[in-house]
């Protein structure tokens, strides 16, 4: 599923809009985690054990909002945002919200056309010219599950937290 934070995707077209989406989480934060935060904060830099627990919060959103996207039939979501809000003292609120869409790539020729959605398109056309018939129409294929992150591991492009 294609995600993004502009309000259109350079090379599609949006073909319909199926609403608002999103995915929402309230989380506590664990004592021991705090405790330990707490006397790290002491001596500055990151909290690691902070930085853990939002970022697992941020992914679980993103898979709940991603999957009532494809509740209702969307293959993208434009305007993608997040929020997060203190609830208490000790409970956080995080959600993902965008716009559920269903996008078709421009192709070759066509006004806006980038060079990845003609290749979306010829990619698309390739079964058919193979067998000379019409091939059927593709459906969207779903999105992988966020993996949440196992302690100690390390993402592309991210230092070890």
């Amino acid at each position: 599923m294609l995600i993004v934070t502009s309000n259109e995707i350079p090379g599609h077209r949006i073909d319909a809009v199926f609403g608002e989406v999103m995915g929402l989480t309230v989380r506590s934060r664990d004592i021991g985690s705090q405790m330990l935060a707490g006397f790290r904060s002491l001596g500055g830099g990151e909290l690691p054990e902070m930085t853990r627990a939002l970022y697992e919060s941020r992914q679980e959103v993103m898979a709940r909002m991603v999957n009532e996207a494809q509740q209702r039939g969307a293959n993208a979501i434009v305007a993608m945002r997040f929020d997060t809000s203190e609830m208490g003292t000790n409970w956080t609120e995080v959600c993902a919200y965008g716009t559920a869409v269903y996008v078709l790539p421009l192709g070759e020729g066509e006004p806006g056309a980038t060079g990845q959605s003609i290749y979306l398109t010829q990619q698309a056309q390739q079964p058919q010219q193979a067998s000379g018939q019409p091939a059927p129409p593709q459906q969207p294929t779903p999105p992988q599950q966020p993996v949440p992150p196992q302690p100690g591991a390390q993402f592309p492009g991210q230092s070890q937290y």
